[in-house]
């Protein structure tokens, strides 16, 4: 099973158990289609060493669950599954196998972590698009948090605006990696930041464009943060 034909079969299930939760299908009508998708996405996921955190074999099970008492509403069952089904699409679709390290800047870490769930659940161009404004949005809020203006002169001698991240970023790495031992990590670090605002101001917006954004955006969120001693060993 390709990763986009096992992205689909986890949409589907996902989307049968909670239309037959909120007033859609009955269960008998559903169930048994909903038991094969399970099947070959559970072989799937073992197959790419994956624990499915999807316990519900069936429909049933599933009913199980919401009518037991804590989920008596539409809107609590539909976060419940989306809270369920959420992180595992991302894993798939980001090839990300570890979870994102907090850096502590609270506004930082807020949008990576709504940036990772729209891309998760992106279907269309739209979809895409705001995927790359929010990575834009990251990387304005990565800038505020360790931009000093009296430490980190603009290099074009330009005053950057409270949004201009690249400006600010440029600036910020110029100083804190200086001299010549810090050139090749220098390119590495702007690299990523220059992958990351070219993607965040493209039009042409699909799923691989908007993941290779958030990867760069993420890269670059890393590389300031350890440049500011986030990732010091406690």
């Amino acid at each position: 099973m390709t990763t986009h034909e096992l992205v689909e079969g986890l949409n589907q299930i996902r989307d049968l158990m909670v239309s037959v939760s909120t007033g859609g299908p009955r269960i008998q009508d559903v169930d048994e289609r909903y038991q094969r998708t399970y099947a070959r996405i559970s072989a799937a996921l073992a197959a790419k060493g994956i624990t499915n955190p999807i316990t519900y074999g069936s429909l049933w099970d599933w009913y199980g669950r919401w009518s037991s008492g804590d989920l008596p509403s539409y809107q609590s069952r539909r976060t419940f599954v989306s809270n369920l089904f959420t992180p595992l699409l991302n894993r798939i679709q980001t090839g990300k196998e570890q979870e994102y390290k907090l850096t502590g800047w609270e506004r930082v870490d807020r949008t990576v972590g709504e940036i990772r769930n729209r891309l998760a659940a992106a279907e269309n161009e739209e979809q895409f698009q705001a995927v790359g404004l929010l990575c834009r949005d990251g990387l304005i809020s990565l800038a505020q948090a360790v931009y000093v203006r009296s430490e980190h002169p603009p290099l074009d001698g330009t005053e950057p605006s409270i949004t201009d991240a690249n400006r600010m970023l440029e600036s910020y790495i110029a100083v804190e990696m200086k001299g010549d031992a810090n050139e090749e990590l220098r390119r590495y670090a702007k690299a990523s930041l220059r992958i990351s605002n070219a993607l965040t101001h493209s039009r042409t917006a699909d799923f691989r464009s908007a993941a290779i954004c958030v990867d760069a955006t993420t890269t670059t969120i890393n590389v300031i943060a350890i440049l500011a001693g986030k990732r010091d060993p406690k």
